[in-house]
């Protein structure tokens, strides 16, 4: 006579049977989306990391071609000039800005140095705030992603737990065919979430560092700069 509880049809498939597809597709509703959220989340993240990493390239070296430029001797209206109907990204775009401020005081008759002097630092200043501000666009992404994935993967592996002991309780049945698929199911929440916030947190930390670096620079060069003006208005004055 058969034991009740012992001899009855599994629920669940076969321990053996426990690939990443079949433990997502055997989860309850809210694990999936969990793991998909957390998939997107990844997706986007690292698309972020490959736009940012080569942005930053891109503007270092664009950084330093200008820098041999501006340094080679060559006029600033010249270079200015050469400038005009582009769009100037980093230092060029800073530069810009602030030729473009001191022809239009000279042009307008303006008789203060200190008031052109205020103005052109004012618009280093937001000029720099502006390509700072492009850099770090959507890095809170980053962020949000490293610190919220793993609490998010978390959720989803209580929630999978819950089911699982659940679907114990009504089988009447604790053998490994019926506990593992269900804990395997929600660990892989878990595991998607740590995926998903490691590479994040790391990418957020290096790249905040590098766009803080590039800000450093476009500041020493503002400075430097509003110095080479302020020389200029000086002797325009006298």
């Amino acid at each position: 006579m058969p034991i009740d509880g012992v001899t009855e049809a599994p629920l669940v498939s076969p321990v053996g049977d426990l690939s990443l597809i079949t433990l997502f597709l055997q989860a309850d509703i809210i694990v999936q989306a969990v793991i998909i959220g957390l998939l997107l989340a990844s997706m986007w993240s690292w698309a972020i990391i490959v736009d940012k990493s080569i942005l930053y390239a891109n503007m270092r070296k664009q950084m330093d071609r200008f820098e041999k430029v501006f340094w080679s001797g060559q006029s600033l209206e010249e270079l200015y000039r050469s400038l005009t109907g582009r769009t100037p990204q980093g230092m060029a775009s800073v530069f810009v800005a602030a030729m473009r401020e001191w022809k239009r005081s000279f042009e307008a008759g303006a008789r203060s140095q200190f008031g052109l002097q205020t103005r052109i630092q004012k618009v280093l200043d937001v000029t720099i705030a502006r390509e700072v501000g492009q850099l770090e666009k959507r890095l809170l992404f980053l962020a949000t992603v490293g610190s919220a994935g793993p609490f998010v993967g978390l959720f989803g592996t209580v929630w999978g737990i819950m089911n699982s002991f659940q679907s114990i309780a009504a089988s009447n049945n604790t053998s490994l065919a019926v506990v593992a698929p269900g804990i395997a199911e929600a660990l892989l929440a878990t595991a998607l979430g740590l995926l998903a916030a490691i590479p994040a947190v790391i990418a957020y930390n290096k790249l905040s560092s590098e766009a803080g670096k590039i800000g450093d620079r476009l500041e020493g060069f503002a400075d430097e700069f509003s110095a080479i003006l302020s020389r200029q208005a000086d002797e325009r004055a006298d």
